[in-house]
């Protein structure tokens, strides 16, 4: 079913790029196809070929940022930038050469076009390692085929803006319901991307709709004036209620400083600290409704419900064959690039990769394969063994016994250097599938694969019983480690949508491929496809089981 008549509204758009198209259609985008490139580290950055080192025209100045117009292609510095506009009448569009991102120099802010982001992103995925050019080359085409009607020929200048909004109608007229933007607050994109993922979660998806927790009477029992709670249950009825319109979720930031008051202020935080925080708030307001103890692995509240899995630990010693084994319950597993292959030096130095032998790419398979690999524990960790009855060489292998429902990937992008006594990120491209077997990292498979197949599986392992999984949502970061931005793709029916704060716009896997993972989600097969069938567009009966998947309204119109 499909939403005809509801149109999805993005922020007003920056009227100053609307006029630099209609006046100069993609002739900028396509000037600055030649320059620009994408470095080792993945990152895409504008490379003017004419000079070595990007200057300031004004000052000289090489510091900082720079940014060159798409009009006449001079650089000036942040402190130069509006000054050049000024004297530049109709040269109000430039790009940030380190990130490549339009910047409208009169509104002093970022502005996102669709239509040039493709244009950047196909250039990522040409020159990934074994890319190839038929996504730019296809952009190029659409560029051109949009250029020859945004230059106005047989068109005035009024018709071609009511054919362009008439092409934006049909294709915002049919996103599938839940679909909405989030208002920045003042570097909140932290906390945008992960509500995203987490508003798309099927099985809290499910429960908040259907009205498991009731904010009137939860107020009434506790007496609360703030609930984190309450404010997550309001934000989904706000998402889901049909609107379009992008939502300010600033009630429930609030609620998550008062949960959280050490990480309460307006600076930029880290996306995965405030998906650990708010999963923290909901578990212990639901132990108090369910009088559930805190440590408990087995705790049916929703967040570990979805979110709750079993990590299994085995000691060894290297001497005797002694193995002390711990099992420790998490909602995340955060995973290392593979740096095994750099001395310490060059870790402080030449770009972090974590690339599979064969290919030279690195993979999800490869971070996995890490974080189970068997690895010999330093003198200062020896183990105490039971059976040598004295401190003794020991190896630790991780592996997982029980998988959740909803499996989320963390990356670690920070790097610590001994030698330098600093941190930096680690901007380098992964590659992950969209659909996952984790059946090689279960607990089982690899005691199989250490003794043989007379060891049998474990009481109780992986419960769940599943363990094929399908993505359903990246959180990806760009920029420094200091400042960058944070954005969500997020796989509804099939179909990619970025959502970028308050923008959200469709766009082709090869883009959400080619984007600088941070977090990964993934959801178990079987929920993952009940949650993409066709249901009508109601709320959920109330006391409906929160596990039982309930899709959004429309089908993708293309």
């Amino acid at each position: 079913m499909c939403e005809r008549n509801s149109l999805y509204t993005n922020p007003k758009p920056c009227k100053h790029l609307a006029d630099y198209k209609l006046r100069h259609g993609f002739n900028g985008y396509d000037s600055l196809q030649n320059c620009l490139k994408t470095t080792p580290n993945g990152r895409t950055r504008v490379d003017k070929h004419n000079t070595r080192i990007p200057r300031c025209s004004f000052c000289n100045g090489s510091q900082g940022r720079l940014y060159i117009c798409l009009v006449c292609s001079s650089i000036s510095c942040s402190s130069h930038i509006l000054f050049h506009t000024q004297s530049e009448k109709g040269h109000e569009v430039a790009v940030d050469m380190e990130r490549s991102e339009l910047y409208c120099c009169l509104c002093r802010d970022q502005v996102y076009d669709p239509d040039f982001d493709k244009v950047v992103v196909s250039k990522q995925v040409k020159d990934l390692p074994g890319g190839k050019s038929n996504g730019f080359e296809a952009c190029r085409e659409r560029s051109s085929k949009r250029k020859r009607i945004d230059s106005g020929i047989g068109l005035d200048l009024k018709k071609s803006k009511l054919l362009i909004s008439m092409r934006d109608r049909r294709a915002k007229s049919c996103y599938p319901l839940g679909l909405r933007g989030l208002n920045n607050l003042g570097s909140t994109c932290f906390m945008n991307s992960v509500l995203q993922a987490l508003l798309h979660a099927p099985p809290l998806r499910n429960y908040f709709l259907s009205d498991r927790h009731n904010s009137v009477q939860c107020r009434k029992r506790s007496g609360e004036k703030v609930c984190l709670l309450c404010d997550i249950d309001a934000l989904y009825s706000a998402m889901f209620s049909g609107d379009r319109a992008p939502y300010s979720p600033a009630q429930l930031l609030y609620s998550w400083w008062q949960h959280s008051s050490n990480l309460a202020s307006y600076e930029e935080q880290d996306a995965h600290e405030f998906f650990i925080s708010v999963l923290d708030g909901i578990h212990e307001k639901e132990s108090k409704m369910l009088n559930s103890c805190k440590d408990d692995e087995d705790c049916q509240c929703i967040a570990h419900r979805a979110f709750s899995g079993l990590l299994r630990s085995d000691v060894r010693c290297i001497s005797c064959g002694f193995t002390s084994t711990t099992y420790d319950p998490c909602v995340d597993i955060s995973l290392n690039l593979d740096t095994s292959n750099l001395s310490s030096s060059d870790v402080a130095n030449k770009p972090i990769r974590s690339a599979d032998e064969k290919t030279g790419v690195s993979t999800l398979s490869g971070c996995l394969n890490l974080f189970t690999r068997a690895e010999k524990l330093g003198s200062d960790q020896k183990l105490h063994c039971q059976n040598c009855q004295e401190l003794r060489d020991s190896s630790k292998q991780m592996s997982i016994r029980r998988l959740p429902l909803v499996l989320c990937l963390h990356i670690k992008r920070v790097e610590h250097s001994l030698v330098r006594k600093m941190s930096r990120k680690i901007d380098q491209y992964l590659q992950f599938p969209f659909s996952l077997d984790m059946t090689p990292y279960l607990s089982s498979s690899i005691t199989r694969s250490r003794f043989g197949n007379r060891i049998f599986a474990f009481e109780h392992e992986n419960s769940n019983g599943c363990a094929e999984y399908e993505i359903f949502s990246v959180i990806s970061h760009s920029g420094m480690l200091e400042s960058g931005h944070y954005v969500t793709y997020l796989r509804l029916k099939n179909q990619w949508y970025k959502c970028d704060d308050a923008w959200v716009s469709e766009v082709d896997e090869g883009i959400v491929r080619a984007s600088q993972c941070y977090m990964l989600f993934y959801v178990q097969k079987p929920l993952y496809y009940k949650a993409n069938e066709d249901l009508s567009c109601v709320r959920i009966s109330p006391r409906r089981d929160p596990f039982l998947s309930t899709a959004g309204c429309s089908s993708n119109a293309k």
